[in-house]
């Protein structure tokens, strides 16, 4: 069974401004004439959530990198082939710009049959040499065709091209990492322009894109998720949820798969624990039993066809079934055929392992359902966002992550916690993504350029808060905050602060103790945690810009989670379209109007995993919530020598602003840790002194 109520962890009500979807006189919408403004950059980088038109922005910067700024190709880097499509012949001149976009067939290797993806393909290797000697414009290929053009021809053979590089968070400047080499020597040979594109915000490891001296040379355009479905016309809500069950998921399945709304299924992976252990083809037919009575198979599209109790018939595309190529094939092209693009009843449900994830585009998907945790956040985010397009009549989409309730004994759930703890991680981050962007500047910075400070503007000597509307900025000002100094800490500060934070709420221990240890002291996640994040992901950052760093990243995250506590309190249920638009910014205008001073201390004593807890209490049963506390408070964490360390630094500063050392004896326990700290680092000194 599931939980009788779902909850959604993430609940983002839209303003349906409509701005998001409105082209200028050139034909492009919001983001991309953002992007478009940037052309001339050597190297752009393009964060923007899907559906918000980076391929369509590609297009309009590459036709002007093309025909004036004098470079002589362009080549479009895809992760596979089934996102080529995305690239095709678009009529841009029709809608205002003054040149269409064209790829002539031969050029498109999206296209063009050949072996799996990830082996040598000669005559793909050879089209790109052969491309690079033509006079053509345009190549479109894989990220793994590309790779293997680059090794046999050099980097030389790509001087004064374009390479747009589409699902960028696929590189990494890891040593294993061949095509993030590869961009690490273009960057390093300065003769190539570089776009990249990517719809996450973080790779979802502790592993960057690139180096931070290669990024800096880069210029980024961000388009957040809160401006993208704030300004749709259609869509009201998304909602994000986690939900446990007991049993097999395949009867747990029909509480939450409703077959009135448009639907991806992703069916567990085989190491996963939801996995029932019976073929994924079984489990597929089991689904399909579970809506109605199969009705044989559609001979055009190739999908299923059911009967639904009520009378009505949907149809399911299976793409898990990959034995009988013929037939997947089928399916793939009925739902790529742009002729039922707009169909909404072309298809109903869809159900797949590996597929229909990244670069997917289904606009009427209103319900992704996830079986089981995936491999990685990124993975997750993008499951997502198949559901958040923007058609007509959807008004909420929805994300499931269906995941298997521990069971209440003490072996059970050390081993299955970590499924939830993975689940609760996607839904903070999401959380993260789909807020406001924080600004944050010290107390009696001053008012920021188009920040609306509310009746009477801003008042020096009083909390204020500004507010930018139109692309969903908030700035604070905070008592004792350190702004960064480098220009790569203040890069960190605007651009990448999801990365970090996305690295601080994976880390199982933090998450472990913060959510389920009711004597964890918070300063040991805000201060000592994150700190050593921040520490191990800059270490070429100064003491000073490592702190500034921490503090922009917390007060971020708990931000966000003060506003949506808030928020829910505000909106009590009520539904009211108004409030609940401008809940999220009310949350977390009231959270720094009603302290009396906002400052970096009360941040910092802010537990990041209270209100993800909450949500937790009311979607897990009682009796497994509480064996999963019981587990976890058992564990001793143990103060290592860096924590020890950092808490003894940290007692230095309190030294120099209380005239005394913490006290092991006093009554704060953020206080009485410090003091344990200063004890157990002088008791590795002296182990190291007799060592």
């Amino acid at each position: 069974m599931t939980t009788s109520k779902p909850i959604p962890a993430v609940s983002f009500q839209t303003a349906r401004t409509g701005a998001s979807t409105k082209s200028n006189e050139m034909g492009m919408r919001p983001m991309q004439e953002r992007a478009y403004t940037k052309r001339g950059e050597q190297y752009l980088l393009i964060k923007s959530p899907p559906a918000s038109g980076k391929s369509r922005a590609l297009m309009f910067i590459a036709l002007d990198k093309l025909h004036n700024q004098g470079l002589e190709q362009a080549i479009i880097v895809v992760p596979e082939k089934s996102i080529g499509g995305s690239f095709m012949d678009e009529p841009l001149s029709k809608f205002g710009f003054w040149s269409d976009w064209v790829v002539k067939p031969q050029w498109n290797l999206c296209n063009a049959p050949g072996p799996v993806e990830e082996r040598v393909d000669p005559s793909k290797i050879k089209a790109v040499g052969q491309f690079l000697a033509s006079g053509d414009k345009v190549l479109v290929c894989t990220h793994a065709t590309f790779r293997f053009a680059v090794e046999q021809l050099g980097v030389e053979a790509f001087d004064n091209r374009l390479i747009a590089v589409d699902e960028f968070h696929h590189v990494s400047a890891s040593d294993d990492n061949r095509l993030g080499n590869q961009l690490a020597e273009f960057i390093r040979r300065d003769k190539a322009h570089i776009v990249a594109m990517t719809g996450s915000y973080f790779r979802g490891d502790a592993v960057p894109v690139l180096t931070p001296e290669d990024e800096a040379k880069f210029e980024t355009v961000t388009y957040t998720y809160y401006e993208q479905l704030n300004g749709y016309e259609h869509l009201k809500a998304l909602n994000i949820g986690y939900f446990f069950y007991t049993g097999w998921y395949l009867s747990a399945i029909e509480a939450v798969l409703d077959p009135s709304k448009k639907t991806i299924v992703h069916i567990p992976s085989v190491n996963a624990r939801e996995n029932p252990k019976i073929g994924k083809v079984t489990e597929v037919e089991h689904i399909m039993e579970t809506l109605g009575e199969w009705r044989g198979v559609d001979e055009k599209t190739g999908f299923h066809l059911i009967d639904l109790p009520e009378g009505r018939q949907i149809k399911i595309a299976d793409l898990v079934d990959d034995s009988d190529t013929a037939r997947r094939g089928k399916v793939l092209a009925a739902l790529k055929d742009p002729m039922h693009r707009n169909d909404r009843d072309h298809v109903d449900i869809i159900i797949a392992l590996g597929m229909a994830k990244e670069g997917f585009d289904w606009i009427w998907c209103e319900h992704a359902l996830t079986v089981g945790y995936r491999s990685s956040l990124t993975e997750i985010i993008q499951i997502i966002g198949r559901a958040t397009r923007d058609a007509f009549g959807k008004e909420s989409a929805t994300f499931t992550n269906l995941i298997a309730e521990p069971d209440a004994s003490e072996a059970a759930v050390v081993g299955a916690i970590n499924d939830t703890l993975k689940a609760i991680a996607a839904s903070l981050l999401m959380e993260q993504v789909l807020a406001p962007r924080f600004t944050f500047t010290p107390k009696d910075t001053g008012p920021l350029e188009d920040f609306d400070y509310g009746p009477g503007g801003y008042k020096e000597g009083e909390t204020n808060v500004g507010v930018r509307e139109a692309t969903g900025q908030l700035h604070f000002e905070i008592k004792g905050l350190i702004e960064p100094k480098s220009v790569e800490a203040q890069r960190i500060c605007k651009e990448d602060l999801n990365e970090v934070i996305t690295q601080f709420v994976q880390d199982k221990t933090s998450l472990e103790q913060g959510m389920f240890n009711e004597e964890t002291v918070p300063q040991e996640l805000t201060q000592l945690k994150m700190g050593k994040i921040v520490r191990d992901r800059y270490p070429k950052l100064s003491a000073e810009d490592q702190e500034a760093v921490r503090q922009h990243a917390i007060a971020a995250l708990n931000f966000t989670q003060k506003a949506k506590e808030i928020a829910s309190s505000l909106n009590n249920g009520k539904g009211d379209d108004e409030k609940v638009n401008t809940a999220l910014i009310d949350g977390v205008r009231k959270f720094a109007m009603d302290v009396r001073d906002l400052d970096i201390d009360l941040i910092d004593s802010i537990n990041p995993f209270e209100a993800a807890y909450a949500v937790l209490a009311k979607s897990m049963n009682e009796t497994v919530l509480k064996q999963v506390q019981s587990v976890i408070s058992a564990k001793k964490v143990k103060i290592s020598s860096e924590e020890a360390r950092d808490l003894a630094e940290r007692a230095l500063r309190f030294k120099k602003e209380r005239g005394r050392l913490p006290e092991i004896t006093s009554h704060d326990a953020w206080e009485k840790r410090m003091a344990e700290g200063v004890a157990a680092f002088a008791r590795y000194r002296a182990q190291a002194n007799d060592g």
